[in-house]
């Protein structure tokens, strides 16, 4: 409990301080040990009426307390932060800003991402390098420079105007949010399967966002994807944890509110204006929600989908998706050919889901002791619990 609440603060007070201050690098590191008083002084001395407002007061000190250390070209900044070191604390959320400037210009692509999610979404280094399928010590390189580019920079907290600008920065906010949502939706480690602080504060932040942005299809898109997706939580595990997998999930548990609202916005925008991959996705998605059953769902419209995704935003994971749609349509040999195209693919190495889907459809295919050896190669290389679990079950199932 305590953990989700300090997740949720967190990005809102680094924006807090990032607008007051400047200094995105010193704030996080200030807003860092804020969360850490917290995490042991709540617990001993009780939550404080407004926890907002204690995490900026505490992280205001500990930024004055390293103004005053500091050398003396921040002596001014440190006069300005020490006239006032508690201050007014403000009630908007600046969280959509700090993702605007975890997205500016002066960074590369991936860096952008990086340093968003890191600080806005507080995913610890190792669950971004596993999202982006780099080793960790690669990405802790790369957000130390990105927060290092970000100060040099003198970037403007405040999101810029709309225009062509904006626009590119948009593009990397919805990945983010992307990102962050599928974290929380399957974990990449731990003993449970779902974060679902990480997959609500993703889509508060999708609504957010679209109504800053209210004619963007491709932001209703995102947010149409995450409700239809998060619309199914309920039914992915057992009362003692276990996943189930989607086409033996008892279909009674799915979010019919979830399911209206993803739908409605699909319908709303899906052909309305240039198409993105986020809407592709939600119709997708959409699909499968509508089915009553998995012997109903239309596999042949899925496929149909996927390879429209893959010609406008073509990976890895998207042809590991359309090779378990060609498989449901064409049979479990056909899926595998399409497999067999991933096969050299440097980011699929050590990713799990590539093994899974592989020992899936030899296990469909009858070939039982190679399903096994991949339902076993996939257990090791994935460091969640319940997909372990649910992968060694199925190995012993084939001998």
């Amino acid at each position: 409990m305590l953990d989700g609440v300090l997740r949720e603060l967190a990005p809102q007070v680094l924006g807090a301080l990032v607008r007051r201050y400047g200094q995105f690098d010193a704030a996080e590191d200030a807003v860092q040990e804020a969360l850490l008083a917290a995490s042991i002084q709540w617990p001993r001395e009780g939550t404080p009426a407004n926890p907002r407002s204690w995490l900026i007061s505490v992280a205001t000190r500990r930024l004055v307390d390293e103004f005053r250390s500091d050398s003396a070209r921040r002596r001014r900044e440190a006069a300005e932060a020490l006239a006032d070191p508690g201050g007014d604390v403000p009630d908007q959320d600046d969280t959509l800003a700090l993702l605007f400037l975890c997205a500016h210009p002066s960074l590369s692509p991936p860096s952008q991402l990086a340093l968003t999610l890191r600080a806005v979404g507080g995913l610890t280094t190792a669950e971004i390098a596993s999202a982006f399928l780099v080793p960790e010590a690669t990405m802790a390189q790369r957000i130390s420079r990105a927060k290092q580019t970000i100060r040099r920079s003198g970037a403007e907290f405040p999101p810029p105007a709309a225009g062509p600008e904006r626009a590119e920065r948009l593009k990397v906010v919805r990945q983010v949010l992307y990102l962050i949502f599928n974290e929380g939706y399957t974990a990449s480690g731990g003993p449970e399967l779902q974060r679902a602080e990480l997959t609500g504060e993703a889509i508060r932040l999708a609504r957010l966002l679209r109504a800053l942005v209210p004619g963007d299809h491709e932001t209703a898109g995102l947010l149409a994807l995450m409700l239809l997706t998060d619309a199914r939580r309920a039914a992915r595990t057992t009362a003692a944890g276990e996943l189930v997998p989607l086409d033996r999930q008892d279909r009674s548990l799915w979010s019919k509110d979830r399911i209206t609202e993803g739908v409605g916005l699909v319908s709303a925008t899906l052909g309305r204006g240039p198409i993105g991959a986020y809407q592709v996705q939600a119709a997708i998605a959409a699909l499968h929600d509508e089915a009553a059953s998995d012997a109903e769902t239309d596999w042949a419209q899925i496929l149909a989908l996927y390879e429209v995704l893959e010609t406008i935003s073509p990976g890895p994971v998207v042809t590991l998706n359309r090779a378990v749609a060609v498989a449901r349509t064409r049979g479990p040999l056909a899926g595998l050919a399409v497999i067999g195209e991933l096969a050299g693919d440097e980011r699929m190495a050590g990713n799990h889901r590539l093994a899974a889907v592989r020992a899936h459809l030899l296990e469909q295919a009858g070939f039982a002791e190679q399903a096994r050896e991949a339902y076993l190669a996939a257990a090791k290389l994935t460091t969640s619990g319940p997909e372990q679990r649910y992968l060694r079950a199925r190995a012993l199932l084939q001998e």
